[in-house]
């Protein structure tokens, strides 16, 4: 349990609050009827804390080695990443509630500057909208600042009791908003600020991002909403505009006067000279014009509500004789694996081992493969939640894609084996993914300290054996683990056995347990390949 928050905390805290908004995009997405029921608000979270986390993680890789960053600077890189990343009405929101944290972190990390910063956070939020609602973001983040003041004395009571009192507060919006009670759900923005200070305590209590944690904030306290993308109905605007501002303070007020005039859901978050700006109205041009008017507006979005529900409801209707072109992305690491993937037939994305892609490294990723109909292949389950957020982007621009979470390259491989470009987009997904289903993955891994898993405790430079991501096996000698993976692995049958050497992986290995393979079962085939990948020095496969 930390008592001071510092920079890597802080870093730890964006990390662990993008995996949780992660898990729970899709339910938030479900949960959103207020302002406009337009089934986006998780993505926007998810998209507006990713920028945040990549700003920091920025800070924390200086390719010129600098000194690392102290709390100050991590909380602002935090925040303004927060602004330029900021989507839709509840990203704008958190944003500037996230700016209203890191001025009051910025003179220190202890449990009396944790208490203020979460008052400054929830006062910046309020400040942000024009007409502030209750039973919204906004409640949950004025209870949670409350309660954190009469927590007792030390950082992990505050954080803790801020997460508790918003949890309970999310649970309350409906007494406070009858748009939600009718629906029967909870504040879906609320809900989204529940899973951020759920990270704040995790990271407090100092657990690790990549770690086994249990994360905080899975609250379903009301049953979920599943209607997606609705239109808005009779008496709202047309149009969300988007867009950020260079302009000065004094600017600021007669641009607000004149966007409240043009529509409503006005937000306006940030600062020092740069602003994030959301607006629903009727005339999107006269809500840039309001803009250029106070300064320099630019990353300009316009959504039309109407449209984006239609784009999304026939998205996966279209007809069968519409002209149609196909790609399948898959992304992976080392050379090897890239060439396999290039021979199948698939587009790559090469991915940093140290750095998964973003979700607008992917979204980019399939624009430029050029299709109208996109198969995603992940082939790591921690892109699930970045891929969900890219896969929403793109079906609004008209691409028609399928998300295959393959846990690991074994199980992307086979799915390209089976792909026929000539089959339809759902009979080819269909069979994509069952032939990725009924390939069981493992793989070894060096321990890089002690650490317990279900197999037991490891030491450093122990050898692991890890089967569907859980270790089962702990050794000395990689070519007996991988005997006893495999030993486990075929008990439950298989055909093929697919092998993977990593980036200086000996040959031997792969050797070694082809011929164990063999004469434990004769009629199984086995095939190796050289992958060079560093994340494992062997990946293995069971079909």
């Amino acid at each position: 349990m930390l008592t001071t928050l510092d920079a890597p905390a802080v870093r730890s805290w964006c990390q662990l609050a993008l995996r949780a908004l992660g898990q729970a995009r899709e339910e938030i997405d479900a949960l959103n009827v207020y302002p406009v029921p337009d089934g986006d608000t998780g993505t926007n979270l998810y998209l507006t804390v990713e920028s945040a986390a990549a700003a920091v993680e920025s800070r924390f890789t200086d390719p010129a080695g600098g000194p690392a960053p102290g709390l100050a600077e991590t909380a602002r890189a935090m925040a303004r990443g927060a602004l330029v990343g900021a989507r839709g009405n509840s990203g704008v929101i958190l944003a500037q509630w996230l700016r209203g944290t890191a001025e009051q972190l910025a003179r220190g990390g202890g449990a009396d500057q944790l208490r203020a910063a979460l008052q400054g956070a929830a006062d910046a939020a309020y400040q942000a909208v024009a007409e502030p609602v209750e039973g919204t973001l906004l409640t949950v983040a004025r209870v949670a600042a409350r309660e954190a003041t009469r927590a007792g004395d030390g950082l992990g009571q505050v954080a803790d009791t801020a997460y508790r009192a918003a949890r309970d507060a999310l649970r309350r919006t409906p007494e406070q908003l009858s748009v939600l009670a009718e629906a029967g759900v909870v504040d879906a923005g609320g809900r989204g600020l529940v899973a951020v200070l759920g990270a704040l305590a995790d990271a407090v209590a100092g657990h690790q991002p990549m770690g086994p944690v249990a994360l905080r904030g899975d609250v379903r306290p009301v049953e979920s909403c599943q209607g997606h993308v609705r239109p808005p109905g009779p008496g709202h605007p047309a149009f969300e505009v988007i867009y950020l501002l260079d302009a000065p303070d004094e600017a600021l007020p007669a641009l607000r006067e004149r966007l409240a005039g043009l529509g409503d859901s006005l937000v306006i978050g940030g600062g020092d000279g740069l602003w994030n700006v959301h607006v629903h109205v009727d005339d999107a041009g006269a809500a840039v014009e309001a803009g250029l008017g106070a300064g320099r507006p630019h990353q300009i979005r316009i959504t039309h509500f109407a449209e984006a529900a239609a784009r999304a409801g026939t998205a996966d209707d279209r007809g069968e004789h519409e002209e149609r072109t196909r790609a399948v992305l898959s992304v992976v690491s080392g050379a090897g694996l890239a060439d396999l993937c290039e021979q199948a037939g698939a587009v790559v994305l090469h991915a940093d081992p140290d750095r998964p892609p973003a979700s607008a490294e992917l979204a980019a990723a399939v624009r430029r493969a050029g299709a109208r109909e996109v198969v995603l292949l992940l082939n790591d389950p921690e892109l699930r939640a970045a891929a969900g957020a890219a896969a929403d982007q793109l079906r609004e621009e008209g691409v028609r894609i399928a998300v295959l979470p393959t846990r690991s390259p074994v199980q992307g491989l086979a799915a390209l084996a089976v792909h026929e470009a000539g089959r339809r987009f759902d009979e080819d997904v269909v069979a994509m993914t069952s032939a990725a289903g009924a390939t069981r993955y493992a793989e070894l891994a060096v321990a890089e300290g002690e650490s317990w898993t279900m197999a037991g405790v490891c030491q450093a430079g122990d050898v692991l054996g890890l089967i569907d991501g859980d270790v089962v096996v702990i050794g000395a000698a990689p070519a007996e683990v991988g005997a006893s993976v495999l030993d486990r692995m075929l008990g439950a049958g298989g055909e093929l056995v697919t092998l993977i050497l990593g980036d200086g992986a000996d040959e031997e290995l792969a050797d070694r347990l082809v011929a164990h393979a063999r004469h434990r079962r004769p009629e199984v085939d086995a095939v190796v390949f050289h992958g060079g990948q560093e994340s494992a020095p062997l990946l293995i496969g069971v079909e």
